[in-house]
């Protein structure tokens, strides 16, 4: 998955101004990687909540609060364009 699939996956999500949207896109593709590779998910539309939870304890773990949230705010768009109700902690 590139920016190209990951901006046409969360296109009718993404809010605010080029940089941030461009912040999103580079996340999500941060997370699809981490977890392709821990689970062999290629496509976000395979992932449980526990994959995403998995990511935000366990490769956020040494990083800043800041840091930390704005994977968050990725992980609740992405959640708001797979359709879960999923929530998470940080």
């Amino acid at each position: 998955y590139g920016l190209a699939v990951f901006g046409e996956i969360l296109c009718g999500v993404l809010t605010g101004s080029r940089e941030t949207r461009k912040r999103h896109l580079r996340q999500a593709m941060l997370i699809q990687a981490a977890i392709a590779e821990r689970w062999q998910l290629e496509t976000p539309w395979a992932w449980q909540r526990k994959h995403l939870a998995w990511f935000l304890k366990h490769r956020l773990d040494r990083r800043s609060d800041a840091t930390r949230y704005c994977y968050l705010l990725t992980v609740r768009l992405l959640n708001r364009r797979l359709e879960k109700l999923w929530t998470f902690k940080i």
